[in-house]
């Protein structure tokens, strides 16, 4: 729609035109400083720079779990871990790098980029954004109390029965587990409808379903599949800590329970989440590579439906995990073919990489070599993946190292590169500082060297027999070299990640000034300053194209230019435009609400009920559930405050 359209929009016009000075919206949209306004904003920008920072802590933590496990396997006959120690420590990390670091990390990105990508003011729904990354806080520090209490979880991060029934496993441990993964689930589940929503209603007008940046593609795609999963496994674990709690009887083999019946229900679950913690990642490489490529990505339309392919089938390829359990073979071919099938729209994704990189004009930064890192760890973990795919080769591999090596070249490998990439990309734009390229190099080769050199002999040990959940293990098997070429990659790898961590430290002090567009990148993040006000746009810009700031070199302006700097002003108080879900139209505009305690307080009480769950204390329980409901009835209070208007000069 052109501007001249723009403006006959009756609901529209009669705001204006006329950018209103700096400090209006300022003062409109910022938070209160110091500790309440830590407690209270709903800014995405800080909960997307929250959400980064407590998931790097969280890695920090996991790799420091794990490089205590390398230290035990380094050699044969190790006695560093007990049996039991070590059961709580790779259950302790699984649980942190899969939900406390893959999922946290790629949330971080999209809640700090998306409004900006779409040319928003702020998420959907402000208030429920907090409360997602309060919960997710909430719940890690409930999952990670039980290491410092002494009873961590200890049957790894799938938690397979009858073990983790009280029967066989009689203390707290999986009662923490158990209920922290449904706190956590809380998280998850509200963050994925709030993308949800702004995907579809907070879009810049013009903005069409075709023009949408590829990274929002990839985030919204794995927020419908959390809405269908998430359920799932908060059910499973609800019927598994009722199992352990009050002797019912889902899983109980005695008593006319099914033990696979949790495997089903987990693994209907977890093999989606593998493209929950891939796909974000993936949509993050394929709009940042272009940049440095100096051309838009080669094959939009068919990585949007790559993306979008490879979560529908990520839905009916569970079963592969369960080839060993004794299914009929019949059942088994079916979800063989489809875990083959499910590698094409992956596939078709390289290939456009690949692709973007020859026909274009590679800049070499640090953040391109994560990204061709990226690429060439998701051809690894992908064709590692193809082998597991098929039955007779998985019978053998199952429960080995062979499946270690491809998980973590999957979940972590292509997180892990995406995610350092992204950083040396959009640094610049939440800091307004470029990060060190001299350090970043240095870092790249240590995590690409460490990783590969830790990871890929796994391979090498499982296809020789090592099982998979074993803390020692005897001399003369042929596996010593293997396991300590492991630990020493591992220990090259944490110091890659140590080293991110000083240039992330030194550069958002000393690094150079990045200005608003230091990538010259073609998307509407750019057009704001970095690091972006608290209002992002002082104006809603108009959208005519995909590459809103390449329009003029890429020949894209025949339907009409973007303009960036002329929309709707939008400064009657607290105001976003709400616009329709295929074409982008202007359909209406939001009082946005303002900032509040209500989603730390409803965190807090949630916390109080699980713990009251935790200790079978219902009186606890019962007060944490009253305070649940009174925080929400306060955060759903009708406020007077959304009917305030910005002021102006006289």
């Amino acid at each position: 729609m052109s501007a001249t359209e723009y403006e006959r929009t009756p609901a529209i016009a009669e705001k204006g035109y006329e950018t209103p000075l700096a400090h209006d919206l300022e003062a409109i949209w910022e938070s209160k400083p110091g500790i309440r306004g830590f407690l209270s904003t709903v800014d995405h920008k800080e909960i997307g720079i929250r959400y980064l920072v407590t998931s790097f802590v969280f890695l920090v933590l996991g790799g420091i779990e794990a490089l205590v496990m390398r230290l035990q396997l380094a050699g044969p006959n190790k006695s560093l871990l007990t049996p039991e120690q070590y059961n709580e420590l790779f259950s302790m990390h699984g649980l942190t790098m899969i939900f406390l670091y893959a999922l946290p990390v790629l949330s971080g990105f999209s809640n700090y980029l998306f409004p900006l990508v779409l040319g928003s003011r702020d998420m959907a729904f402000p208030r429920l954004n907090a409360f997602s990354y309060w919960v997710y806080v909430a719940s890690g520090i409930f999952m990670y109390a039980s290491l410092v209490l002494g009873f961590a979880p200890n049957d790894g991060w799938f938690s397979y029965v009858p073990y983790a029934l009280k029967p066989y496993n009689p203390g707290p441990n999986m009662d923490f587990y158990a209920l922290g993964m449904i706190f956590y689930g809380v998280s998850t589940t509200v963050g994925s409808a709030n993308f949800v929503v702004t995907f579809l209603r907070m879009r810049a007008p013009g903005m069409s379903i075709n023009r949408v940046p590829i990274l929002t593609w990839g985030t919204v795609t794995v927020s419908f599949g959390n809405l269908f999963a998430v359920p799932a496994v908060s059910l499973a674990f609800l019927m598994m800590w009722a199992d352990r709690q009050f002797n019912t009887h889902f899983f109980t083999p005695e008593t006319g329970g099914q033990p696979l019946l949790w495997q089903h229900l987990f693994w209907m679950f977890a093999h989606p989440w593998v493209y929950v913690v891939v796909l974000p990642a993936m949509g993050l490489v394929s709009d940042a590579l272009p940049i440095f490529c100096r051309r838009p990505i080669v094959g939009y339309t068919v990585v949007v439906l790559g993306t979008i392919t490879t979560m529908v089938l990520g839905f009916g390829v569970w079963l592969h995990h369960m080839f060993a359990t004794g299914l009929p073979f019949l059942a088994l071919s079916f979800f063989s073919a489809a875990s083959f099938v499910i590698t094409i729209p992956s596939a078709v994704a390289v290939f456009a990489w690949i692709a973007t990189i020859w026909t274009g004009r590679p800049v070499i930064t640090t953040a391109f070599l994560f990204f061709a890192g990226f690429i060439a760890m998701f051809v690894i973990g992908g064709v590692s993946g193809v082998m597991t795919a098929a039955v007779p080769a998985d019978r053998q591999l199952t429960d080995t190292y062979f499946v270690v090596a491809h998980l973590h070249y999957v979940l972590i490998g292509i997180n892990l590169f995406a995610v350092m990439g992204a950083l040396y990309v959009w640094f610049p734009k939440i800091t307004g500082r470029l990060m060190s390229e001299r350090l970043g190099r240095w870092n790249f080769w240590l995590v690409f060297v460490g990783f590969n050199l830790g990871f890929f002999p796994m391979h090498v040990t499982g296809l020789m027999g090592m099982p998979r959940r074993i803390y020692t293990y005897p001399d003369g098997l042929g596996w010593d070299t293997l396991n300590l070429i492991t630990t020493m990659g591992a220990f090259v790898l944490a110091i890659g990640i140590l080293l991110l961590l000083i240039n992330l430290a030194i550069s958002r002090r000393g690094g150079a000034p990045a200005g608003p567009n230091p990538w010259d990148g073609p998307t509407l993040e750019w057009a704001t300053p970095s690091p972006p006000p608290p209002y992002n746009f002082p104006v809603i810009p108009l959208v005519a194209s995909r590459h809103p700031l390449w329009e003029e070199r890429l020949g894209e302006t025949e339907a009409g230019h973007s303009e960036i700097h002329r929309g709707p002003v939008l400064a009657d108080g607290k105001e976003a435009l709400a616009t329709t879900a295929l074409d982008a139209q202007p359909d209406v505009i939001l009082k946005m609400p303002e900032d509040s305690y209500a989603p730390f307080v409803v965190t807090l009480a949630m916390a109080v009920a699980f713990t009251g769950l935790l200790l079978a204390n219902w009186w606890v329980a019962g007060i944490g559930g009253l305070a649940i409901l009174i925080g929400s009835l306060v955060w759903l209070w009708p406020e007077a405050a959304l009917a305030q208007k910005a002021r102006r000069p006289a």
